[in-house]
């Protein structure tokens, strides 16, 4: 993926989250209808940027893979089972049992 693309998507995730603690600041200032959009746009960009990290993992090499998922299992940032979830098993957990509200 491109830089821009990813940007594009951070961008929005970022959006996604300040409008949360904009709700959390102030819930009153919210319909629910809004407050439930919010929750779904926070699940909906963070599932995006995972996706995105993953398709572009598989487009690497095999023996890349291996030592970026090593590399990044060694980091300390998240866990070694999180990073193996979300780069090569069925995702990040938590977005494989969330649905968005209605």
């Amino acid at each position: 993926m491109n830089e821009a693309k990813m940007n594009e998507l951070t961008q929005a995730e970022d959006m996604a989250y300040f409008r949360a603690d904009l709700c959390c600041y102030s819930p009153e200032s919210y319909t629910l209808e809004e407050k439930k959009e919010i929750c779904n746009d926070m699940m909906a960009t963070s599932k995006a940027v995972l996706d995105a990290m993953r398709e572009d993992f598989e487009q690497l090499p095999p023996d890349a893979r291996a030592k970026l998922l090593d590399m990044l299992c060694a980091s300390g940032v998240e866990s070694p089972q999180w990073w193996w979830d979300v780069l090569v098993g069925d995702g990040d957990p938590l977005y494989r049992e969330l649905e968005p509200l209605s």
